[in-house]
């Protein structure tokens, strides 16, 4: 018997080993007799399945999870200093799934923690040369990166956020914290490509090392501080000046993507709390580490 997986969002939709497969069989046939497994993952828009040895079947939990990566990841993979997945197949809603989606090749690795970084030396220098390789991509009519826009488009939720969190963490810092980083200047550059989501559960690691970056549904152009956000949901303190300085970070910029980590984060914990107990924790973490850089 399957059981259902565990839902994250009040509008997600049923998926369940069993759809998978009429899915692959209807549309896929050359793939029809390879296993399919439930992968056990903190992502919050996308529920993953493993296909064979070789291949991942991503399903859109709800419907405002987009086709971006479809269309641009061929077209970034090769700049970018470590593997990203490679499309091999869309699919299109059928067997009662309301969605398309997709096949991924599968790509090795474990998602980070702040507790269980063995190398975070190596790994600050591989995303500082990630983050660095992104935003030197020249690429044409990119799409607005998700989160790219200004910080204060941010506020509205955080206020929410502060009221929904009491009692969960120590609001009147949070709320000064912000405060002190919303001040800060916007970004007046032109805008640069970024990933727009590097959390831990994005991030493969292999040894210690970053050994492929997954997830580009955020992807596209705006403010480079979006792509800082890693210094405090994955980095140690000690590392963390490592890192702004291998990217050569100003303090205008810092601070924004130190912003944006803790509003990622204080949004994040009530809505997670029940649900994805990985992403939670992670918030809490994220939360103290902004607070304790304040």
């Amino acid at each position: 018997m399957f059981v259902r997986a565990r839902k994250m969002h009040a509008d997600e939709v049923d998926h369940d080993v069993p759809l998978v497969h009429r899915l692959i069989a209807t549309q896929f046939p050359q793939w029809a007799d390879l296993p399919v497994e439930p992968f056990d993952s903190s992502g919050t828009d996308n529920a993953i399945y493993r296909l064979g040895q070789d291949m991942a079947v991503r399903l859109p939990r709800r419907g405002t999870a987009g086709d971006k990566d479809l269309r641009w990841l061929p077209r970034l993979a090769p700049l970018l200093p470590v593997p990203v997945p490679v499309p091999l197949g869309e699919g299109r809603p059928a067997e009662g799934y309301p969605f398309s989606w997709s096949v991924f090749g599968w790509l090795d690795g474990v998602n980070p923690s702040p507790e269980t970084l063995t190398a975070p030396e190596l790994l600050t220098k591989d995303l500082a040369e990630f983050v660095t390789a992104f935003r030197r991509i020249d690429l044409p009519d990119g799409p607005p990166g998700y989160r790219g826009g200004p910080l204060s488009l941010l506020d509205a939720p955080m206020r929410i956020a502060l009221d929904d969190s009491r009692g969960l963490v120590d609001t009147d810092a949070v709320t000064a914290a912000w405060e002190a980083d919303l001040k800060t200047p916007e970004w007046a550059g032109p805008p640069v490509w970024i990933h727009a989501d590097l959390m831990p559960g994005n991030l493969l690691v292999v040894q210690g090392r970053l050994s492929a970056v997954i997830d580009f549904g955020t992807v596209g152009v705006g403010d480079p501080s979006c792509d800082l956000i890693v210094a405090w949901n994955l980095l140690p303190a000690a590392v963390r000046d490592d890192f702004r300085a291998a990217l050569q970070v100003d303090d205008a910029t810092w601070a924004r993507g130190r912003g944006r980590a803790l509003a990622i984060a204080l949004i994040a914990l009530p809505y997670y709390l029940n649900t994805n107990p990985v992403f939670a924790a992670n918030a809490r973490h994220v939360i103290n580490e902004v607070l304790a850089d304040h």
